[in-house]
């Protein structure tokens, strides 16, 4: 009897304590409730309606501390990022507030130090970088301001053409300084080398400015790519900057300064326009294969129709004026030994033919070559050439398969 008296306070003490925990647990469950509804108010409402609910948070403060220097009251914004920062030592933003705000009241030296120092805190936050470019380029610390550029650029494709534009105009008026820090900026490659050098196309003076850098980089770590320096020389060419064409290429040797490049079709490496451009056409094949004759030798092998008309091949060459000799070996597979082919050499630019060498091989037999040879000469006013293998139509289909290699071009009779 006296245990079932017992009983009923000890469970009532038992209810009272657990009533006490679970009240506690739901006073938690809201709160925690609260600032799970609260944080993306914090993060994404208005500044005024967050205030109210959070006025110590620090994001609210830094946020509040942007909306007003956006607004320009500018002391108001230098006290709430102070306030921000006191409660959130290491906001990057409110530290960058606090910076743009010492620069608005003429105390740059001080921003230099804030902003240098949001900066080194975080490569993301963009108007940081951009206040640095911006600043180290008054100063003429073309290193610094460079750098803070490429971490903008790096991140920000919609704001490239802007820096791209300041490390040009940099490297054109000031090049003796600007250019060897845009070099090494460029042989670090990052994402947006590319893009950048190809974009230097527009005028002359950009023309010469990538000139400039493709021999800073040849003599770096970096040297440009088979492809971004076919896009100069193409670029070069379009605008007939001869002169320059030939400057870069015996300046880099890329490839060797020689009368013609590749000719026995084993140096895939040359970039063109120093290197086989190959016209693939209705009833024109031409490509680079083995010789079924010669398996470890590579040629030029084209199967024609006897019908099309145009160019398959062609190089651009530098001869010097006077008279040149062509030699070629060739090879009939089958078909028409005498189909209306021939090599070429005209003036760049112009396109004004001067020479042809008709392909009349001495041996039809197909397992046997046979030299090709002819006589170019070049007038004194045409600073670059294209040796050209073209075929004119016949009247009537003719289909014909003609191998070629050992294409030389020699100074003299």
């Amino acid at each position: 009897m006296k245990g079932r008296a017992e009983s009923p306070k000890g469970f009532r003490r038992w209810v009272s304590g657990g009533d006490v925990a679970a009240y506690g647990l739901i006073v938690v469950a809201v709160l925690l409730g609260w600032q799970i509804v609260l944080q993306p108010l914090i993060q994404r409402a208005s500044v005024q309606a967050v205030v109210g609910l959070a006025p110590t948070s620090p994001t609210v403060l830094r946020r509040a501390a942007e909306s007003e220097l956006a607004a320009g009251r500018v002391d108001n914004a230098a006290q709430l990022s102070r306030d921000a920062l006191l409660r959130s030592p290491f906001d990057v933003r409110a530290l960058r507030v606090l910076g743009l705000t010492e620069a608005r009241s003429g105390r740059e030296d001080i921003a230099d130090d804030i902003l240098t120092l949001a900066g080194n805190w975080s490569l993301r936050d963009d108007p940081t970088h951009a206040w640095l470019t911006e600043r180290r380029l008054r100063q003429g610390d073309y290193a610094s301001s460079f750098a803070h550029a490429d971490t903008l650029v790096r991140r920000r494709r919609d704001i490239q053409p802007q820096v791209f534009s300041m490390f040009t105009l940099a490297g054109i008026q000031d090049p003796k300084r600007a250019l060897p820090v845009l070099a090494r900026l460029l042989t670090a490659r990052p994402p947006w080398r590319t893009d950048y050098l190809n974009g230097l196309r527009r005028t002359p003076q950009e023309l010469q400015l990538a000139a400039n850098l493709t021999i800073l980089l040849e003599e770096g770590r970096a040297p440009l790519t088979n492809d971004e320096l076919q896009e100069l020389y193409w670029a070069l060419l379009r605008q007939s900057q001869f002169p320059a064409l030939i400057a870069i290429r015996e300046r880099i040797k890329r490839p060797p300064p020689r009368a013609l490049s590749n000719g026995d079709f084993a140096d895939p490496e040359a970039p063109q326009p120093f290197q086989w451009r190959l016209y693939q056409k209705a009833g024109v094949v031409p490509e680079v294969v083995a010789d079924d004759l010669r398996p470890s030798n590579p040629a030029l092998r084209v199967q024609y129709n006897g019908y099309a008309a145009g160019v398959i091949v062609e190089q651009l060459t530098f001869l010097s004026p006077g008279s040149h000799r062509f030699s070629a070996e060739v090879r009939i597979e089958s078909g028409e030994p005498h189909a209306p082919l021939s090599w070429t050499l005209s003036c760049a630019p112009g396109d004004n033919g001067m020479t042809r060498v008709p392909v009349e091989p001495s041996s039809t037999t197909p397992s046997i070559w046979t030299t090709l040879s002819g006589r170019f000469d070049v007038p004194t006013n045409c600073p670059a050439q294209w040796l050209r293998l073209a075929t004119r139509a016949n009247d009537r289909r003719s289909p014909t398969v003609v191998w070629f290699d050992g294409i030389a071009i020699s100074e003299g009779q």
